[in-house]
This record gives structure tokens, sequence and C-alpha cells, in this order.
């Protein structure tokens, strides 16, 4: 049966554990490190704002998204999105957080490479995640439709593709975060480590949610070698 097969026992299943451990680790270190005000008492809006002012990004705007933990920048319209908390915390969480979305805005004003591959896969990827599985299950299911189990495969591998991606992105929007947190003296030497924690937590999340969609392609490729 397809949702109780070799591949979903041997790879999914222990990426969705994966999945789940990252969710927790990211919320803990959120938790903890979000009631540990700066010492200096800068809140996220402030640092945003100041960082991308400090790279001559000054058509970057800064504003308030709506929802828990919603940060992210826009580059369509050139916006840095924090979440209330953030915007107008002075967390250590929330500065870090508001440093890694300029991070990104930084990424896109320098025409970054990784993060220029992932935009230009978005439009494939999105295609492949919503489609790529319903169509190799209806393959499957309607007799082994060979064009359509392996259509299916090839738009979900633009997915994964994406998913791959985005982890150099997101790994160097936290390294340019806690540099400029760093270097403009908006955190003190003992306040990086528990910076990097909560950084480290959010981008496991990416990896995880890599694990998943690779674990994903492979079930699909075992289901479709099958006899």
């Amino acid at each position: 049966m397809f949702f109780f097969d070799q591949g979903f026992i041997l790879f999914v299943i222990p990426a969705m554990f994966f999945v789940m451990w990252a969710q927790n680790k990211v919320k803990t270190a959120y938790n903890k490190y979000s009631k540990v005000p700066s010492k200096r008492g800068f809140t996220g809006a402030h640092v945003a704002r100041a960082l991308l002012d400090k790279a001559r990004l000054n058509d970057v705007r800064v504003e308030v998204s709506q929802g828990h933990l919603t940060d992210h920048y826009d580059p369509r319209k050139k916006v840095v999105r924090l979440s209330s908390q953030v915007y107008n915390g002075k967390s250590l969480a929330s500065l870090g957080i508001a440093a890694h979305e300029t991070g990104h805005a930084m990424q896109h004003a320098e025409g970054y490479f990784a993060l220029s591959v992932r935009n230009m896969v978005f439009p494939a990827a999105n295609f492949g995640s919503r489609l790529g599985v319903p169509l190799f299950i209806i393959g499957l299911i309607m007799g082994r439709i060979e064009i359509l189990m392996d259509l299916g495969i090839a738009l979900f591998f633009f997915a994964v593709l994406f998913q791959i991606i985005t982890l150099p992105v997101e790994f160097n929007a936290s390294t340019r975060a806690v540099a400029s947190l760093e270097g403009e003296g908006y955190l003190e030497y003992d306040e990086l480590k528990p910076t990097k924690e909560v950084l480290n937590a959010a981008a496991m999340t990416y990896v995880a949610a890599t694990a998943m969609a690779l674990a994903q392609l492979l079930r699909l490729l075992i289901l479709r070698g099958r006899d």
C-alpha cells in the first residue's frame, strides 16, 4: 500500500521524527532566549533599520508582520517584515532574528548566487511540491502509468532542489547576522553564543525540511522501481 510501503518506513518516518525534533529545538531556543534581554537595550526594529542603513539599503523598509515568528524578507517589495515580538522585542532572540532577515536583504541587493538560483527554481518548485506526488499517485493506482509516475518524480525533484538550495541561503544569512551584531556593537561577547544558538536552531528546521523532501523523493523512486 502507498501509505505504508518500504520507502515510508525506511525514509519518511525517520525524517518525520527529525522534523519534530528540529521544531522542538527551535521552539525551546526561542522561548529561552526571548526572555533574555540584550544588555544594550536595542529593539529588533532598531537593529534591522540600522543594519540596512549601514549596508546602504535605505530603500528597504522594516514593517510589522502579523502572527508569531512570521519574520521574513520580501524581495519583490523590498520589505523586511518582523513579527511584533521581534519588531518590538529587546531580547537576544529578537535581535538575532531581525539581523537574520536583514541578511536576506543584503543577499538580494548584492545578487548572492545561491539566492538568485533559488528564486529561479521557485516557480517550478512551487508547482512540483503541489502536483508532483498527486501525479505519481494517480499513475500508480491507475495501473502504473509510467509517464505520469515519471512526470510526478520530475516535478517533485524541483521541490527537493529548492530545499537543498535554501540551506546555503539560510546559513549565510545567519552568518551575516552574527557578524553584523558583533561588528556593529549591538551584542556583547557573552551574548553571541546564545544568539547563535537561536539561529542554529532555526537553521535546523531547514535541514529537517530538506531531509523530509529527500525522503519523499527516495520513496517515490523505490515505488517507481518496483516490478
